[in-house]
């Protein structure tokens, strides 16, 4: 039986299972059962698990597990995730940390948005663990500051979405770079051509675990779709919607229009940050910081939010954009009923979105019934609940240019100046 498995059981060391007792975590989920065996064994291992299924643990406790702190040398890791957003890799690098240190095993990031300064600084003190996003790994790599000559254990996290985002060939050459004898774990939610191509050059005989089907909701997942007759109505609709007193994400399709809304919101009184590419990464990082303690209620992000964000008790998932195709609703909507909880998931559609929406959800294998709906309606009063209390406060948190230090003040006459400032300077994009 699952629920009889421990992670001593799977063959987890004690000093670890102590670390994940002492984090809350006493009973390992599905895929980690399935998986954990095999790769503590040192096989090439295959995963596939819908989002929020656990597998950040499922190949972290492996990776640590399995290198040794007495091999360290500078530039030199032995250990190499790769992930496809800086948000992502920071999450990734926070679970591996505690477990690391319990093994004396050093954890650095390497991602792009900021300078490579500390980065090359900590691979010359000598790191055992990198978590890197593509670009800026393979910058370093091209600079001589990092080898993957030493690399034992490599894994590839959300491997469909590095696909997705153009990252395949320059995934390709950094796994091409790694020593072929090693252990390699993939995991992805989902197994397209793409992956198959990883997964057919660089695994040996790859064990295959697979825990639901990757378009198979969250059980917990309530969804709902609401129609509504135009902008104005959607614009009512958003703000009641905004106005609960948990934490809920509102995603938009573009980087512009996520900056306009959480700024509306936060002089509204309903304490809202931001994130999107357009943000530095220090801001992006302070941002999903005062969203997490509660400092802001609202997270009003682009995709870019969709995967690698995890925030505990999200309880509402908007979707004031309908996405574009059914994997990104899929992944948009998983930063809610995470890890067994429960969540709620609105999409908003005007008049001339809805055939599109209602295919869009068909091929997601959502089933959610339209209901014409105002901003009064009894349904929305019923999923919202009373509305929190309006807090005087200042706009959101606003881009800072990447090439320039962060900002000093986000709120009042200075910061609005600072704004201007920066409002004048092109954005980059983000890697």
């Amino acid at each position: 039986m699952l629920e009889d498995k421990t992670f001593a059981h799977l063959g987890v060391s004690p000093p670890l299972v102590d670390v994940l007792a002492k984090g809350g975590i006493h009973r390992p989920f599905p895929i980690q059962i399935d998986t954990l065996p095999d790769t503590l064994a040192g096989r090439d291992v295959l995963g596939r698990g819908k989002t929020g299924s656990g597998k950040t643990l499922a190949f972290s406790i492996p990776l640590v597990s399995r290198l040794d702190a007495g091999n360290r040398r500078p530039g030199k890791p032995t250990g190499l995730v790769l992930a496809p957003t800086r948000e992502l890799a920071t999450q990734i690098a926070a679970t591996i940390g505690p477990l690391a240190a319990v093994r004396g095993l050093r954890v650095t990031t390497i991602f792009g948005g900021v300078s490579q300064h500390k980065q090359v600084s900590a691979l010359k003190s000598g790191i055992d663990i990198v978590v890197a996003c593509p670009g800026r790994l393979e910058d370093l790599m091209k600079q001589g500051f990092v080898s993957l000559s030493a690399v034992q254990v490599t894994v590839i996290d959300e491997a469909d979405h590095l696909a997705d985002l153009g990252f395949l060939p320059t995934v390709t050459r950094i796994l091409a770079a790694t020593p072929a004898g090693g252990q390699r774990m993939l995991f992805s939610a989902t197994l397209d051509a793409a992956v198959d191509t990883l997964v057919k050059r660089f695994l040996t005989s790859p064990v295959t675990r697979s825990v639901a089907e990757p378009v198979s909701p969250t059980p917990a997942m309530t969804h709902h779709l609401f129609c509504v007759d135009g902008p104005q109505a959607k614009k009512d609709l958003v703000h009641r919607l905004a106005a609960g007193d948990s934490r809920r994400i509102l995603f938009m399709r573009t980087k512009h229009q996520a900056r306009k809304l959480a700024r509306q919101l936060t002089q509204s009184g309903i304490a809202s940050v931001e994130l999107h590419g357009n943000l530095s990464q220090p801001v992006r990082d302070r941002n999903l910081a005062a969203f997490a303690a509660g400092h802001a209620r609202v997270l009003v992000a682009t995709d870019i939010a969709a995967r690698g964000v995890h925030v505990d008790n999200i309880e509402l998932v908007v979707h004031v954009d309908p996405p574009p195709e059914h994997k990104a609703y899929l992944h948009r909507s998983g930063r809610t009923a995470r890890a067994g909880a429960s969540g709620d998931v609105v999409t908003i559609v005007l008049p001339e979105q809805r055939r599109d929406t209602e295919s869009m959800m068909r091929k997601a294998a959502i089933r959610a019934v339209p209901q014409q709906v105002t901003a009064a309606s009894p349904v929305i009063h019923a999923l919202v609940g009373q509305a929190a209390p309006r807090e005087v406060i200042a706009p959101a948190s606003v881009p800072a240019h990447r090439s320039g230090p962060p900002a000093a003040a986000t709120h009042g006459p200075a910061a609005a100046r600072s704004r201007r400032r920066r409002s004048r300077r092109p954005a980059t994009a983000s890697r």
